[in-house]
């Protein structure tokens, strides 16, 4: 029944009887006819246009409508509280075409308008009172209040898991932490501004390579948690593992929002289910499943990208100033957390502009516009304050990180395919081939979507543009992508629901089983790689299990030469002084990042001279051996991570190849760790897969771990070695 003749029986009206039956309505009062003067827009607007002598009834039909009207609107902000659009049941399963424009999912509820030949009809009294029916609103409200807890239901499901896959291997390599960036800047940075204060940095440099919005989310999380300036210093002299575990679970907090927040934008955006799949898609992807393990703000950046689309996503329906707010606390946000977030200032423009377009008003688009503006520079300043308070230190850092990524011919060892190739093909494993080819036609079928063209503008713009500038630099690392995926997730979940749509167009029964199996097919690879991650994740990494050999087999005192495949910390024992050597070390470390050795490979004693951890291999040569021997440095570990750099392009760093050839003739090979599975081929060095364990052949996470012991010189008469062992899975 219509909304309309719910109210009609609510006061008494009587609606006209069905063609052929019934009896012939009365002469209407006078006045003008009724179609002369009826707006058709309300039922109310409709009844009191005609001067019928039933006033009394006509304004009790607007003010049943008003009800209706304000109970659909407190619906509407019940759910905008709960973060989920009004979505009737006809509306979760209806698919927009061209020739009917979609009815909005949080949109506000419709109550039928009165048609003429109800207005003539007459009033009579009704021989007795029909049992009250629940008004319009409410009975909708009540029909999709399950829908509402279904997904609400679906979400902490995809949630859960997201957190799980997160924290599932979350105490990996400690109490070392292995990741450069992890162990040397966010992490430590955070501590020591319990002692230089809030500039990021230490006391006499400040950094700002990496944006510290990140920084401070770490510096008041460890002194929340472990009681002050006091409390953090010595849990982390004492015990770094519970440090570390602490600032990698706030990172998989922080995702693990980050994927709710993209199910809220794709709802506002699409529906409930597009915004969950999206949501789910971005919680079992690999790259931010995998970086969410870590101390980075590779993981923390799509968060704030997601907050972003939100607010673009209530400004593109109804333009009001507290979207374009959102948006633009998480363009600020974003941008403080990783220079690349910024990209979401493209959707937001975008949304302004498409506001303009199609707003009579076109000044409070772009008032809204001037307010994300505003907003975002405030969120900027409050999480990188810095940034204006020491502007000097801040540019530099933005010129040295855009002078690296620019830097000619990038890293050694790194591909010569090309940035853009290399961007698609880390689409494929990072995101998943299907998701990568469904974001694709998510653009396309966007097109073909006249009510929703526009947000090609706002979701596969940022992507390409993001794509084009990255794909110039001179390095690339697939993790690099992660501020734009969730744009990318939002247009592979959308083509998947529309495909399950249009399928099931003649049998709609099936759409739910047509959505199950988009969402296994979008799913599916990174679920499967993600719980593989999680698997070898939480297994001894290799370099831990090299060093645990080391402990009890080379003594302490002992003179070792150890690539820059681990930290410094490695050669100690962590919340432990050791009385035999003069530093409190268990091992006497060679200075590898200071290079002897000459441009033409001979040893040059009178030229020592610093070296950049990337250049480790550019200062190798055969002449350094016996210069091990001849110093006692009996021990040499080498690890693929640095090693397999010279494998990778032999032709830049002969040097280098001669000394591992030099090494492994010179040295017998002691133990060797290696994170294979039995039979497994080894991986190809890879500054993507190298680090992030992706391939299936790896049985738990580290590169392949050698040591050697070399016998000449000061080494000539070595205590019996073990045999040379290797471990496997």
């Amino acid at each position: 029944m219509s909304a309309a003749h719910s109210l009609l029986r609510r006061i008494g009206l009587r609606a006209p009887a069905a063609a052929g039956g019934g009896p012939e309505p009365a002469e209407a009062g006078p006045g003008p006819p009724p179609s002369a003067s009826l707006p058709p827009h309300t039922v109310a607007g409709a009844l009191l246009s005609s001067r019928g002598p039933a006033d009394a009834d006509i304004v009790a039909v607007a003010a049943l409508e008003q009800e209706a009207a304000v109970a659909g609107e407190s619906a509407q902000e019940e759910d905008a509280v709960a973060g989920e659009p009004a979505l009737t049941p006809e509306a979760d399963d209806a698919t927009p075409t061209a020739a009917e424009p979609p009815v909005a999912a949080d949109g506000p509820e419709v109550v039928e308008a009165a048609s003429p030949e109800l207005i003539a009809a007459p009033v009579s009294e009704p021989a007795a009172a029909p049992a009250p029916e629940t008004p319009p609103a409410g009975r909708e409200r009540a029909a999709a209040r399950p829908h509402r807890w279904l997904y609400r239901g679906l979400l902490a499901v995809v949630l859960a898991v997201s957190l799980g896959l997160r924290l599932w291997g979350i105490k990996q390599g400690l109490p070392f932490a292995y990741n450069t960036d992890e162990n040397s800047h966010f992490v430590q940075y955070a501590i020591g501004m319990f002692v230089y204060g809030f500039r990021p940095g230490s006391l006499t440099t400040a950094y700002f390579v990496n944006p510290p919005a990140l920084t401070y989310v770490l510096h008041f999380v460890f002194g929340a948690w472990f009681g002050g300036r006091a409390g953090v210093a010595h849990r982390f002299a004492v015990d770094p593992t519970s440090v570390f575990v602490v600032a990698r679970v706030t990172v998989a907090l922080l995702g693990t929002a980050g994927v709710w927040l993209l199910y809220l934008a794709g709802a506002r955006l699409f529906d409930r289910r597009v915004g969950l799949l999206a949501a789910a898609l971005m919680g079992v992807a690999f790259l931010p499943v995998f970086y969410a393990h870590q101390a980075l703000n590779d993981a923390v950046t799509p968060t704030a990208v997601a907050l972003a689309l939100w607010g673009v996503g209530g400004a593109l329906r109804d333009g009001r100033w507290r979207h374009y707010v959102v948006a633009g606390i998480g363009l600020g946000l974003a941008a403080a957390t990783k220079y690349t977030g910024g990209i979401v200032v493209v959707p937001i423009i975008a949304a302004a502009a498409l506001q303009m377009r199609s707003s009579a008003r076109a000044r409070r688009p772009l008032a809204g516009l001037v307010v994300a503006g505003l907003a975002a520079g405030v969120a900027f300043l409050v999480a990188n304050p810095y940034s204006v308070l020491d502007l000097s230190a801040f540019k530099y850092g933005i010129v040295h990180q855009s002078s690296v990524s620019e830097e000619a011919g990038g890293k050694l060892g790194a591909p010569k395919t090309g940035g853009v190739a290399y961007y698609l093909w880390s689409f494929t494993w990072g995101l998943g081939w299907v998701p990568s080819i469904a974001a694709v036609g998510g653009a396309l079928a966007l097109w073909w979507d006249r009510p929703r063209r526009r947000l090609i503008l706002v979701l596969a713009l940022a992507p390409l543009l993001f794509l084009a500038f990255m794909g110039l630099q001179g390095r690339y690392f697939g993790r690099w992508l992660l501020p734009v995926f969730p744009m990318v997730c939002l247009l592979a979940a959308y083509f998947g629901v529309r495909v399950a749509s249009l399928a099931s167009r003649r049998r709609p029964l099936l759409r739910p089983t047509l959505i199950a199996i988009a969402s296994v097919a979008l799913l599916g690879q990174g679920l499967v790689y993600s719980i593989h991650s999680g698997l070898i994740l939480s297994r001894a990494d290799t370099r831990n299990q090299a060093r645990a050999w080391m402990v009890a087999n080379v003594p302490v005192g002992s003179r070792v030469v150890v690539e820059p495949f681990v930290p410094d910390a490695w050669v100690t024992d962590p919340g432990h002084t050791l009385l035999q050597t003069v530093n409190g070390a268990r091992w006497i470390k060679y200075p590898s990042l200071r290079s002897v050795i000459a441009p033409n490979g001979a040893l040059d004693l009178a030229d020592t001279h610093p070296v950049n951890i990337e250049d480790y291999e550019r200062t190798l040569s055969p002449a350094l051996i016996p210069y091990y021997e001849q110093l006692g440095y009996c021990w040499v570990v080498t690890g693929f991570d640095q090693a397999g750099r010279a494998t990778a392009d032999p032709g830049a760093v002969p040097q280098a190849v001669g000394y591992y050839a030099a090494l492994g003739r010179a040295g017998r090979v002691v133990y060797r760790a290696s994170p294979y599975y039995a039979g497994a081929s080894p991986v190809a060095f890879n500054f993507d897969w190298t680090f992030d364990y992706y391939n299936l052949a790896y049985a738990r996470p580290g590169p392949v771990v050698t040591i050697y012991r070399l016998d000449g010189g000061r080494c000539a008469a070595p205590p019996a070695a073990p045999s040379p062992s290797a471990n496997r899975g």
